[in-house]
């Protein structure tokens, strides 16, 4: 009998989130605000809180109105414009949701990036 496999992680912690953003191209990664901070072409797409529990990111405004009607689902703090959410642990949306948004906040600041900057870091 094989030994049974370890649970996956999950992107609400720092592990599983560094797993998520790292599997995406020209991603670099930082501490800062007490977090871990998720980067392309030196822009934040998304971060997770060094305690782990709660992640947030980018999102469409379509996507943010609907977010933002889920239980454990608000606006970031601290991210004046509209389109950021912080998501808890507790909230009703499956981790593996949580990382397809996690790819879409890349795309959408990986295309707020000048042609040259996406040309230069390969996207």
């Amino acid at each position: 009998m094989p030994p049974p496999r370890p649970a996956p992680a999950s992107p609400f912690d720092r592990e599983g989130f560094v797993a998520a953003v790292t599997r995406l191209p020209a991603v670099t990664l930082s501490e800062q605000w007490e977090a871990v901070v998720a980067k392309v072409g030196g822009k934040v797409f998304a971060l997770v809180a060094a305690e782990g529990g709660a992640v947030t990111f980018k999102v469409t405004e379509t996507a943010f109105a609907g977010l933002t009607s889920l239980e454990g689902v608000t606006q970031a703090p601290y991210f004046a414009k509209g389109g950021w959410v912080r998501v808890t642990a507790a909230a009703d949306l499956p981790a593996a949701d949580v990382e397809r948004y996690l790819k879409e906040a890349h795309r959408l600041i990986a295309a707020k990036l000048t042609r040259k900057a996406r040309a230069e870091l390969g996207l």
